[in-house]
């Protein structure tokens, strides 16, 4: 799962200072968000009988490492070269011990113009069975416009990438939730991000002309025991212990469910098999929360 973070039309890629980057194994957790999230994430390609795909925001390459020893063929892009270093470096690590990862293929990859990252990543010509962005990654791309010009057309780029019948995988936060109740749902960190070094996360709502606009979110995280020479800055846990954490900070469109709904079947078409699933789930409880809303949409 990846944060990409786009340098077009003078937006500034909010991974550049490697912050966020340095602590995000941190902040996703270890092997039991990993266990959690890949049986969801697994189940839910194999119904759609999914084989190769494109994971279009992939960061670190934390979740195209845990797809690609499932058994997938896999495609990593991401606009950020902070965090690539880290996939790279991932690939380098294992390719010795497992060769499916001489054949993984990483590059930059802009949501704006996704045929066009063909020195590095080489496009199947049929289409990709199914493309990920997932994480809340989609909605670091702004809405300078006010009409969502830059959210369709990446969409539209997503629906090229795929083939006849298959699925595009998109995620956001609640962001109805988090506009109603200026902060996230209680929940929020328990679907992608379950690193029990998570010390907090404050979030600011920003409106324009009383429309919301911008979400951001500063998040702290603990570094006990880890160099990180001055970049740290110290605060006082709830059981009065004092702890180094790293801060950085992300910001992001805040999409409502209806709208980004109507987004999506307004490119893949009113009739396109949609499913909406609320932390991976299809039937959530009546008072159930959503940290996440995931979509499934499929390509006529």
């Amino acid at each position: 799962m990846g944060m990409a973070s786009f340098l077009v039309y003078g937006v500034q890629d909010q991974y550049s200072d490697g912050k966020a980057a340095k602590v995000w194994h941190l902040y996703i957790g270890g092997k039991k968000r990993t266990e959690e999230y890949k049986e969801n994430m697994v189940n839910l390609l194999k119904e759609y009988n999914v084989q190769t795909l494109l994971d279009a925001a992939c960061g670190t390459g934390v979740d195209s490492v845990m797809l690609l020893e499932a058994g997938f063929t896999v495609k990593s892009v991401d606009a950020s070269d902070k965090m690539l270093k880290y996939a790279y470096k991932l690939r380098w690590q294992r390719h010795k011990d497992n060769p499916v990862y001489d054949d993984w293929e990483i590059g930059e990859g802009d949501w704006l113009d996704l045929e066009n990252c063909e020195d590095t990543i080489r496009h199947p010509e049929k289409g990709y069975d199914a493309v990920l962005c997932i994480g809340n990654s989609f909605a670091h791309l702004p809405d300078f416009a006010g009409d969502n010009s830059l959210q369709k057309l990446a969409i539209s780029n997503f629906h090229k990438m795929l083939k006849p019948g298959g699925i595009l995988i998109i995620d956001h936060r609640n962001y109805d939730h988090i506009i109603k109740h200026g902060a996230l749902p209680n929940s929020s960190s328990q679907l992608y991000y379950q690193g029990d070094r998570i010390h907090k996360i404050k979030t600011s709502v920003l409106t324009v002309d009383q429309i919301p606009t911008m979400v951001t979110l500063d998040y702290e995280i603990d570094i006990t025991g880890i160099p990180f020479g001055k970049d740290q800055t110290m605060r006082t846990r709830p059981d009065g212990k004092i702890i180094p954490v790293s801060q950085f900070r992300l910001s992001y469109y805040p999409h409502l469910l209806e709208n980004f709904t109507a987004m999506l079947k307004g490119i893949f078409g009113e009739e396109a098999e949609h499913k909406l699933l609320s932390d991976f789930q299809a039937d959530p409880p009546a008072d159930y929360i959503s940290s996440y809303y995931v979509h499934v949409i499929k390509k006529q």
